[in-house]
C-alpha cells in the first residue's frame, strides 16, 4: 500500500489517498498510469503528486493513443537520482520512454509538446534516450531562471513544502510527518536549520535556503529522522 498526497492547484487543498501499487493514481485517466508506475525506481511507501500534472499526462495520454513507458517519475529528495532542484522531488517530473526506439520516443515528444499542458518539454537532444516533461507550478524563489522552487512560507500548501519537509527531516531538523503544509512546526524546523547553517533565521524558505538545503540533502539517503 502507498499513501499519496495530491495537491490541487485549484482549491490550494492537499488530498491523500491510500491505494495499493496496481490501483490508478488519483485524477489520472483511466488505468493509463498506476501507482506503480508513479513510483518507478523510488523505494518510498508515499508520494506525492499534484492535480495539473495529472491533467497534463492524461491530454498526453489520450493525445498520444497507446500506452506509455515511464522510468522514473517521483522520488523523494534524499533518495537522489536527479538534480539538487530536480522536479521529479515534486512529483509533477516523467521521464517516459526509456524501453522504447527513439522514432517513437519523437512520436511521444512531439505528442506532449503539442497538447500545451506542460510547462517544459525538454529537447531531445538533452534526452538521448528518454522523453523529459514536467508541470512545475509557482514562480521561481530564485530569478533569473524558470527552475528551481518557489518560496515558501508560513500558511504555504503544496508539494514544495512535501520537498522541504522531507530535506529537513532528513537532515535532523524534525518537522514530523510530511503534510504539504506549512505551519509553525515545519517554521521551528526551518528556522533552527536557517541557524544551523548560518543563514538568516526568517523562517522562508527563499532561494538561498533552498539551495543549501537541496544540497545538503539530495541523495543522502533515508536517515534515521525521515518521516513517512
Amino acid at each position: 500500500m502507498a499513501t499519496v498526497f495530491v495537491y490541487d492547484n485549484y482549491t490550494n487543498r492537499m488530498y491523500r489517498y491510500t491505494l495499493r501499487e496496481s490501483d490508478p493514481m488519483p485524477y489520472s485517466y483511466g488505468s493509463t498510469l498506476r501507482v506503480r508506475e508513479f513510483r518507478g525506481s523510488s523505494a518510498s511507501d508515499v508520494l506525492w503528486t499534484t492535480v495539473r500534472a495529472m491533467e497534463a499526462w492524461n491530454l498526453t495520454r489520450r493525445s498520444y493513443g497507446s500506452g506509455i513507458y515511464v522510468g522514473y517519475a517521483f522520488k523523494r529528495i534524499w533518495e537522489g537520482g536527479h538534480g539538487t532542484a530536480s522536479q521529479h522531488y515534486a512529483g509533477v517530473s516523467f521521464d517516459v520512454g526509456q524501453n522504447t526506439s527513439a522514432a517513437v520516443r519523437k512520436k511521444i515528444w512531439t505528442t506532449a509538446k503539442n497538447t500545451g499542458a506542460w510547462g517544459y518539454v525538454e529537447p531531445l537532444s538533452m534526452t538521448p534516450t528518454w522523453v523529459h516533461f514536467d508541470r512545475r507550478y509557482g514562480t521561481p524563489a530564485c530569478k533569473g531562471t524558470t527552475a528551481g522552487y518557489p518560496t515558501c512560507r508560513v500558511g504555504s500548501v503544496s508539494t514544495y513544502v512535501l520537498v522541504m519537509q522531507d530535506a529537513l527531516n532528513a537532515l535532523g531538523y524534525v518537522c514530523g510527518s510530511p503534510d504539504g503544509k506549512f505551519g509553525p512546526r515545519t517554521k521551528n524546523a526551518l528556522m533552527a536549520w536557517q541557524r544551523g547553517v548560518g543563514l538568516t533565521a526568517d523562517g522562508i524558505c527563499g532561494c538561498n535556503s533552498w539551495k543549501k538545503l537541496t544540497a545538503a540533502s539530495v541523495g543522502i539517503g533515508r536517515t534515521g529522522t525521515v518521516k513517512d
